[in-house]
């Protein structure tokens, strides 16, 4: 059945989220799934992937966890969405403010987008400034057009909206203070992520956590990655910074809709309401933002992670994993082109012209043939449920994949390919 064209005439992009449209993956693609388990998930003839894409790095424990399906149940037995304030919604609020160290007060949310956002409110409300300062490399902050206009995807977005965030460059703290001397005392936040394929260097985290002290600016970690990956408190905890406000979300709740922002008192009070007389900031107010059923598996993946210590786990399995797949390149002679790197519980991988320029022909191909052995890794994203017979299972694809990429090196990658190759999401034109 096709099952693409259905999607295509019912939904915008075929896909509530770009990431998981038709255009992202190669022809030989499931195009639609039905179910999953552990670290693998199924189409609806019945078969069956090792999957490393996880919803998005949204489950890091693994698909249809029985103990956190449970304790969400239960909270929907409970009601899942009261009139007044849930029990549950203290206890997750309070789970949260136990765990990282920066956090005095939170407010749930059911996405990244909106947390980010709510933060950016935030600042602009503390400070009396509107710019933001957003870090270029890290890909996506929300779908708001404070972030998209900063995007080729502008269409739609009120030039004023594009001249306000303003871009610097991680790891590279001389492109932050040239964006402050540019723009003094007109910034309300500086936005980035703690890490993404690369780690800090010189101290870069610190070095931004300073700027932003000496010239008033919210400092905003979005940890929606990081979070419960890098550490139980966060990768804001590994780095040893303490941001002013920072979001989470992904790994959360293990794939139930659960994100946050969190962060000072004196700036999350801002959208509180009982102080008389102070103007008000309209923060967060969803219906569903504290629905139970996500806040009860966000409690429950706290437990899980702690009694089976999740976070040591995936960056055991990502040491493994990224040494597996650079020596099966060396085996096959072309590590020149296809590399794995980053940190290792959140892993990288690239694909290489002769040029030395990322090619995605070359990456299409390599998710087509481990598509075809069985593996869908249209990026790298670790789960407690990946273990040694799951590494076992990539090696295998690897090998078979890696000596069709070395003919197709050899030969011209178009030669073996089945279908189109993926484009880039954050594109001018479709």
């Amino acid at each position: 059945m096709n099952y693409q064209k259905r999607l295509l005439k019912a939904i915008p992009g075929g896909a509530h989220t770009y990431s998981r449209g038709y255009d992202q993956y190669p022809a030989n693609a499931p195009q639609i799934l039905v179910r999953g388990k552990g670290a693998y998930i199924y189409d609806p003839d019945g078969h069956k992937y090792l999957d490393y894409g996880m919803a998005l790095r949204a489950v890091h424990i693994g698909y249809a966890e029985d103990e956190i399906d449970a304790a969400a149940i239960e909270q929907i037995k409970n009601g899942n969405n009261l009139t007044r304030p849930s029990l549950i919604e203290l206890e997750a609020a309070e789970l949260l403010i136990e765990l990282i160290d920066s956090v005095d007060m939170v407010k749930f949310t059911k996405n990244g987008s909106t947390a980010v956002s709510a933060a950016v409110k935030l600042a602009r409300a503390y400070t009396g400034r509107e710019l933001v300062a957003r870090c270029a490399e890290h890909p996506f902050f929300s779908y708001d057009d404070w972030f998209i206009g900063s995007t080729p995807l502008t269409r739609g977005i009120p030039q004023d909206a594009i001249e306000k965030t303003k871009l610097f460059r991680y790891n590279d703290i001389a492109s932050l203070e040239e964006l402050i001397a540019q723009h003094p005392g007109q910034l309300a936040c500086v936005v980035l992520e703690p890490a993404t394929t690369e780690e800090p260097k010189d101290s870069f985290l610190k070095r931004v956590q300073e700027l932003c002290r000496m010239h008033g600016i919210v400092f905003v970690l979005d940890e929606m990655i990081t979070g419960f990956r890098w550490h139980m408190k966060g990768a804001q905890h590994t780095y040893g910074v303490i941001p002013d406000l920072c979001t989470f979300g992904k790994a959360m709740a293990n794939g139930f809709s659960v994100a946050c922002i969190a962060g000072r008192r004196e700036i999350m009070e801002l959208g509180s309401i009982e102080f008389e007389g102070r103007e008000r900031v309209f923060l967060l107010s969803t219906t569903h933002g504290a629905e139970m059923c996500g806040l009860g598996a966000f409690a429950a993946t706290m437990g899980f992670m702690r009694r089976h210590n999740v976070v040591e786990h995936l960056w055991d399995y990502g040491r493994k994993l990224t040494a597996m797949m650079q020596r099966q390149a060396e085996t096959h002679g072309i590590a020149h082109s296809f590399k794995v790197g980053g940190i290792s519980c959140s892993p990288y991988y690239t694909t290489l012209d002769a040029s030395g320029a990322n090619s995605l022909g070359l990456r299409t191909l390599f998710s087509q043939e481990m598509i075809r052995n069985g593996v869908l890794m249209p990026w790298i994203a670790l789960t407690y449920r990946h273990g040694e017979e799951e590494l076992a299972t990539t090696e295998r694809a690897i090998d078979q994949t890696f000596a069709v990429y070395r003919k197709a090196l050899e030969d011209g990658v178009d030669k073996y390919l089945d279908g189109p190759i993926i484009k880039p999401v954050f594109r001018k034109h479709n």
